[in-house]
């Protein structure tokens, strides 16, 4: 996994040496925890004691490798942010002892001397680590909810309530299970750590290269080879990254020149570059962060996150390619020459050291099955053998050592995001907010599910524009989701609902990051691509309302309702792309755009059971599709038959 840089300290000499301590001991630490080695040594270690440890080592990682400002001095730690590391650790290590007590709830009513003080510094820790690794933004959000806590009784209407006192409320916030440690905290240390891991062993390996050689050697010969190149490598590469920006970064640098050479618009190829890294998020095996706290959130199993997922993904995916192929034979763009292709059989020999890792993952988390997080360190092992293939891996066996500060450093942002997320969920549930919110939200809605799903995706997106996907999931987990299952909606849907639009924020204008990053790479212009993505994605912003009003997308139903609707869905997927981009076999006339998408729209409603509605806008759908693709065709092959008699005479 590629790391950004940048923004982190670069030292020598003994500090070097003691960053690099803490941030591996992060990875260490959460590997001997998810693998359960305390009880083969017949220790007890609480969930709530390993929290302590994480947060203690995310503070602390954070102040020694992050500068207070853009313009600190990257080559030495300040002594306040070594006195501030310390701190870190010392908020931690009091979490761990206060939970080796035997009775840890008895003493968490009581607010001892200490307490306040620790409460206190480890909320501020917290807000300035929030500040250099996310901005201003969220540390005033945060402490948006901090004052709304204590000053409750001050707000009028159905969001006033009682307040607060500040001893109290550091108290819960602080010390209980949870509160700050609690599900997004829980979640980040003992299952998304192993899979940041996993990734960081991969790229560390050459993985990013790799896949863009295979995406390349697979699929580089086609139309519009290079836009082909890099849907493949990026959803591959979001498989083990998650991060949109960091995808395009990794990937983008390669294809978003690659496609703009065989003629594809600047704005387009960058386009093309942030929805197809955008996806990885919500691509299977391994998603974005959100996703593993969703788990969480559900109580249920990762892997039945995963299934869930697979349709959607699928349907994204089909929705893209299907516009960049017809784009390409729109404005008769080829593929690469077999000269830029690299060798197929070298490249298919070391992507089995990328292949085997992801089978061994399906099948530890799938088919024993483990936990997600015992799936995750069982990749990552496989992964480090496996990158032994490579022979320049096999030359410099210390480069995978590289990993564990690597994994640490990737832990920070995500950690610190989770931490003050833990502080919300507090707020949320001292105050009853979410209960509040959802009280709201379905007087807002007046029995109108439509009314409050629309409500949900433009809030979604507002918040997703500034923010992470994974601090955009949980506010709206905590705040919305409730709402939405309260209406009766599948608790499944109501999360990945808030998930996607979460997700496809970073690719929307105004603020689109994924989209703004790609632009930079080719110069284009940033809100061009941002609304060529728009259109690129456009799948994305329907299918949330889909699976809402019928699961079997979500791999929720009877098998032949799920396999007839993902039949129907893709057929829809493909008709609503010719729409899209104006071309089928010839150019598409307006009129029949509209009749094709609209005719999309209909086969992409998915089927429920013996519900009338899905069967008759699915056979109107097609009804309607089907002459119209046929004339196309017999006018294309009419045109093609009058040139080739013209030449001919």
């Amino acid at each position: 996994m590629e790391i950004e840089t940048t923004r982190f300290r670069t030292l020598k000499g003994p500090l070097a040496l003691l960053e690099a301590t803490v941030l591996s001991a992060i990875p260490i630490s959460g590997l001997l925890y998810v693998l359960d080695v305390p009880a083969y040594v017949h220790k007890a270690i609480l969930t709530e004691q390993y929290l302590g440890l994480f947060l203690a080592l995310i503070l602390s990682g954070t102040f020694l490798a992050v500068p207070a400002s853009d313009n600190a001095a990257r080559d030495r730690i300040p002594w306040y942010d070594l006195c501030l590391a310390g701190a870190g650790l010392v908020s931690g290590i009091y979490l761990m002892i206060f939970y080796s007590d035997p009775a840890p709830l008895v003493k968490l009513g009581y607010i001892t001397w200490e307490r306040m003080p620790l409460a206190l510094l480890t909320v501020f820790l917290i807000l300035e680590a929030l500040r250099r690794v996310a901005g201003w933004f969220l540390v005033g959000l945060l402490l948006l909810f901090l004052l709304y806590a204590r000053f409750t009784d001050l707000i009028p209407g159905l969001l006033g309530g009682r307040g607060t006192s500040w001893e109290s409320l550091l108290n819960s916030l602080y010390l209980s299970s949870d509160f700050l440690l609690g599900i997004p905290l829980s979640a980040g240390a003992s299952i998304v750590l192993p899979f940041i891991l996993f990734g960081t062993i991969l790229m560390g390996t050459g993985g990013g290269l790799l896949l863009t050689s295979f995406a390349t050697a697979a699929l580089g010969r086609f139309r519009g080879g290079p836009a082909k190149v890099a849907i493949l490598a990026s959803s591959l590469f979001g498989t083990i990254s998650g991060s949109p920006v960091a995808n395009v970064a990794v990937d983008g640098a390669i294809t978003i020149p690659m496609m703009k050479s065989i003629g594809y618009k600047p704005h387009v190829a960058a386009a093309i570059e942030a929805v197809a890294s955008t996806g990885g998020q919500i691509m299977p095996p391994v998603m974005g962060v959100a996703s593993f706290i969703m788990a969480e959130f559900l109580a249920v199993p990762y892997r039945e996150v995963v299934i869930a997922a697979i349709i959607p993904a699928l349907l994204y995916y089909i929705a893209l390619f299907v516009q960049v192929d017809l784009e390409a034979a729109k404005i008769g763009l080829r593929g690469l020459t077999r000269d830029q292709l690299p060798p197929v059989a070298p490249v298919l020999k070391e992507t089995l050291s990328f292949i085997l890792p992801l089978a061994v993952l399906v099948y530890a988390m799938f088919l024993i099955p483990l936990s997600a997080g015992k799936s995750g360190a069982v990749a990552a092992f496989t992964a480090v053998a496996a990158g032994f293939v490579r022979k320049e891996n096999r030359a410099a066996p210390l480069r995978l050592l590289r990993a564990l500060p690597a994994t640490g450093r990737a832990m920070l942002d995500l950690g610190v995001l989770l931490a003050a997320a833990g502080i919300i969920i507090g707020v949320a549930a001292v105050t009853g907010l979410g209960f509040k919110l959802s009280a709201a939200l379905l007087e807002v809605g007046k029995g109108n599910a439509f009314v409050l799903l629309l409500s949900t995706a433009v809030v979604s997106m507002i918040l997703g524009m500034g923010l992470p996907t994974s601090a955009v999931y949980v506010l709206l987990a905590i705040l919305v989701a409730p709402a939405l299952v309260q209406f009766g909606i599948l608790p499944m849907a109501a999360h990945f609902f808030i998930f996607y639009f979460g997700v496809i924020a970073v690719i929307t204008p105004p603020i689109a990051f994924a989209s703004f990053t790609a632009a930079s790479i080719i110069g284009a212009s940033p809100m061009r691509t941002g609304w060529a993505g728009t259109r690129l994605a456009a799948l994305a912003y329907v299918v949330p309302f889909l699976f809402v009003y019928s699961p079997a997308l979500l791999m929720k139903g009877q098998l032949w309702e799920i396999a007839l609707s993902l039949t129907t869905a893709i057929a829809g997927t493909w008709i609503l792309g010719m729409a899209l981009v104006g071309y089928w076999v010839r150019p598409l006339g307006l009129s029949i755009r509209l009749a094709l998408g609209l005719s999309a729209l209909g086969l992409l409603i998915p089927l429920q059971g013996d519900a009338l509605v899905g069967w008759v806008v699915n056979i109107v759908g097609a009804s309607v599709a089907t002459p119209l693709l046929l004339r196309e065709w017999w006018r294309s092959e009419a045109e093609k038959y009058v040139t080739v008699s013209t030449a001919a005479e």
